[in-house]
């Protein structure tokens, strides 16, 4: 059913061709998926108010099982923005079906702060998701076939790369064997869930249909059996996968609880994948909003920091100021209290909880940017506790402000609004400090962020890992251009670590590599830490037991 909140503010929705005229962009210009949501084509992009537009990033401490809020805040400070006089947009990624119907239900914000209409943009959306679920396994499909036909010519490929995707938790299908009774060649292979896929990466990165292609050409699917690489282009398939994604490039407009413009666009998962909003919804918000408020996935050890090494500094983009969320009851689990008393006084346990929200402080400052904590708060927090979290970002001399959009929108994002304005107006942009030079090794990058942004003691290199490295040195050598790819490490989102039991500020520790993943495509490095799978898992009782239809209404996606 329902709530109150969705009923009221859903009966306000505007037409999405008035939501566009408020960006000051004509009617006639975008493609309309029904009412409500809407295509921008990216030719609308002004890179010179790019230039002169305020972006700011929301980020977290690592997430518990508690929940932080961070969506939720980047809609809030949007309208808070927009309450102060600014005129301002969030640009938001994109939720996965997987864990809405797995963990959490939905990810388009809560209370009085969400983005609308919930229901469709939690599920299939403008069918972004769908667009790139086929792509990929288009691709699967022809390579297979391109093996079947021409194994008669004395083709092979001694290692396959590239595996299958879905957007559905699954892990009966992270490893299986296709071509069997004589339907193909016998193969190993698997399936990631869909924003791992290195397709949703290149939508994510690309800036114009002539860069989406360039990009799918260069993905090297494997490596033949004379050591060569074997790309896309190889198999001349390259413009019929454009094609499937051509209008999965073009940004989606929806709208806030308060009808602020609202560009979602893009996979999640920083813990997987890069876990930011496209560089062309990001842009398409900066050319006719004065402020941008966009997400970063997961802790700012994951998102943030793949945000500013690999989407800042391959778009070239410049953000002005990072807000960095908690909640107490967040800081308490990181403090040691378990889950089901971290809604009681604890004094003690939110102090030691800090300690995981300072040193994402003192990463952020690490990129030069200016930081700003705000609490994300709820009814249960005390006036002491809150009170707290503030003297020690006074102490920092980092601001501070309570975040209430939850339940009173726009209203109760105002001081965390005007202290953003605030500090925006008073601090010039300084160059982003990258974590790593960009013609670093690629044990370099990797052991950078793993003690620079993870505070690890080392970092290991499995058998496979090494080999890995060993090979792309070996089969790419002469691609100077794969020396200057960032890297993406994936990890758990649950700690600095890669021990996802390890909460709070662990030291000490060593970060395994196990595998390194070559994408040419996205331009960039992928290396795997711990044990963590691109295919996630269902839960005991997952979300979808409790999402139905009733009395003609959705339940259990807010």
């Amino acid at each position: 059913m329902k709530t109150d909140i969705q009923i009221a503010r859903e009966s306000e929705l505007l037409p999405i061709s008035e939501v566009v005229t408020q960006l000051g962009i004509a009617p006639e210009s975008i493609e309309p998926y029904g009412r409500y949501m809407a295509k921008v084509p990216v030719s609308l992009i002004d890179e010179a108010r790019v230039r002169q537009s305020r972006l700011i990033l929301v980020t977290a401490i690592s997430p518990t099982k508690a929940g932080i809020g961070k969506t939720t805040v980047s809609i809030g400070l949007a309208l808070g923005l927009n309450k102060i006089g600014k005129k301002a947009a969030v640009a938001l990624r994109e939720p996965s079906l997987g864990p809405c119907f797995g963990i959490k239900g939905g990810a388009a914000g809560g209370g009085y702060a969400q983005v609308l209409p919930m229901e469709k943009i939690n599920l299939h959306f403008t069918g972004d998701f769908h667009a790139v679920t086929s792509a990929h396994n288009t691709i699967s499909a022809l390579l297979d076939n391109y093996i079947y036909q021409h194994r008669k010519d004395g083709f092979s490929l001694r290692e396959i790369y590239w595996k299958r995707v879905l957007d559905v938790n699954d892990r009966a299908l992270r490893n299986i064997v296709t071509g069997l009774r004589g339907d193909g060649v016998v193969a190993e292979t698997g399936f990631d869930i869909t924003p791992a896929s290195e397709l949703m990466a290149i939508l994510c990165l690309a800036t114009s249909e002539a860069d989406l292609q360039r990009r799918i050409e260069n993905i090297v699917l494997g490596i033949t059996a004379e050591g060569k690489p074997f790309r896309v282009s190889d198999l001349g398939v390259a413009g019929a996968i454009t094609v499937l994604l051509r209008d999965a490039l073009a940004p989606n407009l929806v709208q806030t609880t308060e009808q602020t413009p609202a560009f979602i666009h893009g996979g999640p998962f920083a813990n997987i994948a890069h876990g930011c909003s496209s560089v062309v919804a990001t842009k398409m918000a900066m050319s006719y909003c004065d402020y941008v408020v966009t997400e970063a996935g997961f802790g700012a050890d994951l998102g943030a920091e793949k945000f500013f090494d690999i989407k800042c500094r391959k778009a070239g983009l410049q953000p002005r100021l990072v807000v960095i969320v908690a909640t107490t009851q967040g800081l308490k689990m990181h403090g040691g209290v378990d889950l089901e008393h971290i809604k009681e006084p604890n004094a003690k346990g939110l102090t030691e909880g800090l300690k995981n929200l300072n040193r994402h402080i003192n990463n952020m400052q690490g990129f030069g940017q200016p930081v700003i904590v705000t609490l994300n708060r709820f009814d249960f927090d005390s006036a002491d506790e809150i009170d707290i979290v503030r003297k020690n970002c006074e102490d920092l001399g980092v601001g501070f402000a309570v975040n209430e959009a939850f339940l009173k929108g726009g209203e109760g994002a105002v001081e965390l609004a005007q202290k953003v304005a605030d500090t925006i107006d008073r601090i010039q942009p300084l160059p982003i400090h990258f974590t790593y030079p960009e013609n670093d090794t690629i044990e370099g990058k990797i052991e950078k962020v793993c003690k620079r942004i993870y505070g690890a003691a080392a970092v290991e290199f499995t058998k496979t890992g090494k080999k890995r490295l060993e090979a792309i040195r070996e089969t790419f050598s002469g691609d100077k251009s794969i020396a200057r790819y960032p890297v993406c490490i994936a990890k758990t989102q649950f700690s600095f670590s890669a021990d996802s039991t390890r909460y709070g500020s662990p030291e000490g520790f060593t970060i395994r590599i196990r595998d390194v993943i070559l994408n040419c495509g996205s331009e960039m490095i992928v290396a795997i830490a711990g044990d963590m799978l691109r295919m996630p898992g269902l839960p005991k009782s997952p979300q979808a037991e409790r999402i139905t239809i009733v009395n003609g209404e959705i339940e259990g996606l807010s």
